[in-house]
């Protein structure tokens, strides 16, 4: 069914359902002072519990003088020629990228996504109409807290089953198209772990260049994936990457969630833009922090490492959960995505493996917002994330399973 945009929003004026309350507040609340009945595990936070490479400590402790220096916000040139170099190794570019233009550093993709909706709602002119930004439901909460404090209107697009876990980009109006800002992806996605095709990510840029907006591209999972890697928003650019941002991050790559190292690259005339704000609001990334980074995108070795765990649960969850809820295993990402409606409802569900299990789950609604027919994308379902080790992830999907049944 195709819905005109008017049927899509929520209320016009920022409000603090806008921004959304954090999903783990609303499961503290939900749990509440339920004792479990076997030892916790958490499967709700999507922080990697591997191992921090080995090349970590000993970079740190080599530039630890460094700390006593302000960096520059652009970042260091070391850092950006690295980043630059592993895009081009990573992905099929049209051009190689600018490391002095097209690169800038970041405190971890959260707050360059956040940031950037600022620096977009100032860049991006000549809309028709208030302007809004486009987020595909369920999303990550900084897309929707960024749109609100850019004064833009978040305009949530559903990304179900029936629409392979993606927004659907003929159900997008010209009237929405050029009122728009910026269109938030992400790819592979939180929480579904689909994946976008080149053809899907050509499609997204074309509409952003026919109508004016940007692209904001959530890569920070692309280098988790089971068969085949992702490809990049970069790629279905062009060689100029007008239009077109990709947020990159160390955390789910390189397990390094705490060090809050990534980058964003693309078009060079909003990168512009965008330094120019971040120099009088975002704090600069220490030096050994980016010292770090530099060793971390010149390394191969510990990803490959990440992701040989990560298949090893994923082949846990195909042979103990099988076909039940709905479950198939992700293109890409470290979550299950299971449809529990079946089993009495996402909340119900993840009250009950507390309960009885110890198991710690995210219902999907809290990951997502109503839609103006009052749908939820999110409900029904529960995000496990497979962020344990071996072991204790074999031990949580058979609790899961004993008692969903």
């Amino acid at each position: 069914m195709f819905m005109t945009a008017a049927e899509r929003v929520h209320p016009a004026a920022p409000t603090r359902a806008d921004i959304g309350r954090s999903p783990f507040v609303r499961l503290r609340e939900l749990l509440g002072d339920v004792e479990p009945r076997q030892s916790p595990i958490s499967l709700a936070v999507g922080e990697p519990q591997h191992a921090v490479p080995a090349f970590v400590g000993p970079v740190l402790a080599a530039h630890i003088d460094e700390f006593g220096r302000y960096p520059m916000n652009k970042g260091l040139e070391a850092f950006c020629e690295a980043a630059a170099t592993w895009l081009g190794r990573r992905f099929a570019l049209p051009r190689p990228i600018d490391p002095a233009a097209e690169i800038l550093v970041l405190n971890g993709s959260r707050e360059g996504l956040f940031l950037a909706a600022l620096a977009a709602s100032r860049w991006v002119s000549g809309r028709r109409g208030r302007p809004a930004m486009l987020i595909p439901n369920p999303f990550y909460a900084a897309y929707a807290a960024g749109a609100v404090a850019a004064n833009c209107e978040p305009v949530y697009l559903p990304a179900t089953a029936e629409t392979g876990f993606l927004p659907d980009l003929d159900a997008l109006s010209d009237e929405l198209l050029g009122r728009t800002v910026a269109f938030f992806i992400a790819s592979p996605a939180n929480p579904q772990g689909a994946v976008a095709d080149l053809d899907y990510l050509k499609r997204v840029v074309a509409l952003a260049r026919r109508f004016g907006f940007l692209v904001f591209s959530d890569e920070c999972y692309s280098e988790i994936y089971t068969r085949r890697a992702p490809a990049g928003m970069l790629e279905a650019a062009g060689p100029d990457f007008a239009n077109v941002v990709e947020f990159q991050s160390l955390s789910k790559r390189s397990n390094l969630p705490g060090l809050r190292v990534g980058f964003a690259a693309g078009d060079r005339t909003f990168l512009a833009r965008f330094l120019e704000l971040r120099n009088v609001s975002a704090p600069q990334v220490p030096v050994p922090a980016q010292r770090v980074a530099i060793a971390a995108y010149g390394d191969e070795r510990h990803v490959e490492e990440n992701r040989r765990l990560y298949a090893q649960k994923y082949d846990l969850a195909d042979q103990i959960i099988g076909e039940r809820y709905g479950y198939r295993r992700p293109a890409g990402g470290f979550f299950l995505w299971l449809d529990v409606s079946a089993q009495g409802g996402d909340e119900a569900v993840a009250l009950r493996l507390w309960r009885e299990a110890g198991l710690r789950v995210v219902p999907g609604r809290y990951l997502a917002r109503e839609q103006a027919d009052g749908s939820n994308p999110g409900l029904g379902y529960i995000r496990v994330a497979m962020v344990q080790d071996y072991e204790t992830t074999a031990q949580a999907l058979h609790r899961l399973v004993a008692v969903l049944g």
